[in-house]
């Protein structure tokens, strides 16, 4: 159990570390554009897209990483004077009423949103001949698995703790 526990993590640690190199080229890509329309007085219509869709990408594609270091955002009012124990059966329960059908519902629904926009291989309406964003739809049911598989990881750990099997470090 451990050894699949040991493999999620590095999934997600991996996946987390390529798509965080986003980063640069959005930022290459904001500068370029910058650049090309107060310089060069030449803005172009697609960058706004671009823009969007690699800072899509890279938030989407963050999440399971994030969930695997422990750095979303909670409300710590209270949390943090419970016990270990307790804060394992309060995330516990959290993750069945709401972590986990959240995601699957966002896996369904990105599947079938993806899965129409290759039907029609549709491109964005924002700007006149937009760039294709069916790729960037895909990444929708895609980043939804990856939160899924560290989620339950992360749920099996919650479990295991509130029931005293293992040791809260």
């Amino acid at each position: 159990m451990q050894k699949i526990f040991l493999t999620v993590d590095k999934v997600s640690t991996w996946v987390g570390q390529v798509f965080s190199w986003l980063i640069v080229a959005l930022t290459l890509l904001i500068g370029y554009e910058v650049f090309s329309r107060y310089v060069l007085n030449s803005p172009h219509p697609w960058a706004f897209d671009a823009q969007m869709m690699l800072y899509g990408t890279l938030f989407m594609m963050a999440g399971a990483y994030t969930l695997a270091k422990n750095g979303h955002v909670r409300g710590d009012i209270l949390y943090g004077f419970l016990q270990p124990r307790t804060q394992a059966m309060l995330d516990l329960i959290l993750y069945i009423v709401f972590f986990i059908p959240g995601v699957v519902a966002m896996i369904y629904a990105g599947y079938y949103y993806a899965a129409d926009s290759w039907r029609i291989l549709e491109h964005s309406s924002i700007t006149a001949d937009g760039p294709p964003i069916y790729p960037f739809k895909t990444i929708i049911p895609v980043a939804g698995a990856i939160l899924l598989m560290q989620g339950v990881k992360n749920f099996s750990l919650h479990r295991l703790y509130s029931t005293g099997r293992v040791a809260v470090a």
